[in-house]
């Protein structure tokens, strides 16, 4: 099957999509002007302790403070690094969307757990590494836990804890992992990567004496800074893409940018010099993205309703922090009976939602509201199917079972923001609301508007009504009795005038002397 990374770079954006047989299977977007902040670390200072919520903002020299929880604070932020008490191997990318670290506070019982304000000060410096991009409204989420990914190995130099990403599932190859980085001995925490299934001792040895290296400039840049901000960023999305995702199955990187072709050749010299043949410069006129039809998959991914090949299709809403995706069967009637129809929809909606969740980078609570099936059987069988897609998620994900409606509830964990979120803005005539008022509905809230304007003065005037054209259309059209019966009841006259400008809810009331009337006719 045939495994290629594209690159596209142009001065506003860059974007990387993974594609696999032909099919996109993830994407990422950066626009120059929002990057990504994930990974980058820095000097912070805490501006309010808040017992009641056991957390802390802090200013990182972003517009917005960010979000700190007790459960990501070390307990002694300036010793040596501290024990993961459970033991567990934590996923290897801060990109698949999986927390590197989590610290013992975070393990403890809450009764045990120390407090944040016997953590934190107002006022107090701390070295903090963002976890998630600011989201909606929120802020960054951010961690005290410092992890450094490298290509083989993720350094954590605040934990005590080594172990193999869970994605490593030959139990061989963990024990052989383990001992090298025992033989090793790294000062700090170490996580192999699932990019450093079967390197050497010499891989991976090199990998954290970069990190190491990496740490120290980290720290004395912190020093340095006498403000809030950033001490380091994490490499350019093409280089994280290729560090995180570049292995022996990917037969072909693509780019169409001649300095980025150049970087990517320099950095792979540098740690993965056994790839730089994959390597290729797009030079046709035909754009690299146009040539494998991603932008019309990334505009079918911006869609609120997915028609599926049978005719069946999926309605994905999207909200802050909660997804939810209907399944429908639409034109599909099937072919031998009603329970046959809803199965076979069913699991191709699953395949549908799987991939769209990896390209929209959907996450939070996600509801999916399957057609309801009456045999057990059937259920399982599509719960079954959900799982296996997902598997091939980066992301970490988590299904609960099926309640008896049809409806699934799951966790994708997110990071930085969706497509939408991305490439989208709420819409400036519903106010993303997704839905405008209707004429008629326009219409009475007028009429009630002039009842109360007429009501509050006894002036003698002609009330000017400004609004949209098409609310004026429908009025005379469709509602001149309505019109007359205000008019009567107001004992005053009412004229509209048209206003481009406007949207279609929106309107204004004015009053004018007795003869503007008829111009304003």
């Amino acid at each position: 099957m045939a495994t290629e990374i594209l690159i596209n770079v142009r001065p506003s954006e860059t974007r990387v999509a993974y594609i696999e047989n032909g099919v996109l299977n993830d994407l990422k977007i950066e626009q120059k002007t929002s990057p990504t902040l994930v990974g980058s670390v820095h000097r912070g200072k805490v501006l309010r302790v808040l017992p009641g919520m056991q957390a802390a903002f802090v200013d990182i020299g972003l517009d917005r403070a960010a979000f700190l929880y007790v459960g990501d604070v070390r307990p002694n932020l300036d010793g040596e690094g501290t024990d993961l008490l459970d033991g567990d191997e934590r996923d290897d990318s801060a990109e698949n969307g999986e927390a590197l670290t989590v610290g013992s506070a975070a393990n403890l019982d809450a009764a045990d757990r120390p407090k944040i304000q016997e953590l934190l000060t107002e006022g107090q410096w701390i070295l903090v590494q963002v976890a998630k991009d600011p989201l909606g409204t929120k802020g960054a989420r951010i961690t005290t836990h410092i992890s450094l990914p490298g290509r083989h190995v993720v350094y954590l130099p605040t934990l005590n804890h080594r172990g193999v990403s869970r994605r490593i599932e030959d139990p061989g190859e963990r024990d052989r992992l383990r001992e090298l980085v025992d033989v090793i001995d790294p000062k700090g925490g170490v996580i192999v990567r699932t990019a450093g299934e079967g390197a050497t001792e010499g891989s991976l040895r090199a990998d954290l004496d970069y990190l190491n290296r990496l740490w120290q400039d980290v720290q004395r840049a912190y020093e340095k800074r006498n403000k809030p901000g950033l001490v380091h960023a994490e490499p350019d999305v093409e280089l994280r893409a290729l560090r995180d995702s570049l292995t022996e199955d990917v037969d072909r990187v693509v780019t169409d940018d001649e300095e980025t072709h150049k970087k990517i050749l320099a950095f792979l010299a540098q740690f993965m010099p056994r790839f730089k043949n994959k390597v290729s410069l797009y030079k046709e006129s035909r754009p690299l993205f146009d040539q494998y039809e991603i932008d019309i998959e990334i505009s079918r991914s911006l869609e609120r309703k997915i028609w599926l090949k049978s005719g069946g299709y999926i309605v994905i809403d999207e909200a802050e922090a909660l997804v939810v995706i209907d399944v429908n069967t639409g034109r599909y009637v099937g072919k031998r009976d009603l329970e046959d129809t809803i199965l076979k929809t069913n699991l191709e909606a699953v395949r549908e939602i799987a991939h769209q969740l990896r390209i929209r980078n959907a996450g939070g609570i996600i509801i999916i509201d399957f057609i309801d099936m009456e045999r057990e059987a059937h259920r399982e069988k599509v719960l079954e199917s959900l799982r296996e897609e997902l598997a091939r998620d980066r992301a970490k994900t988590s299904v609960v079972a099926m309640s008896n409606l049809g409806l699934v509830e799951m966790t994708r964990k997110r990071i930085r923001p969706s497509l939408v979120k991305t490439l989208c803005e709420p819409c400036s005539h519903c106010d993303g609301k997704a839905y405008v008022k209707t004429k008629s509905t326009v219409a009475r809230e007028i009429f009630r508007d002039l009842e109360r304007e007429a009501s509050s003065s006894q002036t003698e005037s002609v009330l000017v009504v400004h609004c949209h054209a098409e609310i004026g259309d429908y009025i005379y059209a469709e509602e001149t009795e309505a019109l007359d019966d205000v008019e009567r009841r107001i004992g005053q006259s009412v004229v509209f005038k048209l206003e481009p400008g406007f949207h279609r809810e929106q309107y204004e009331i004015s009053r004018s002397g007795p003869q503007a009337s008829k111009d304003l006719k």
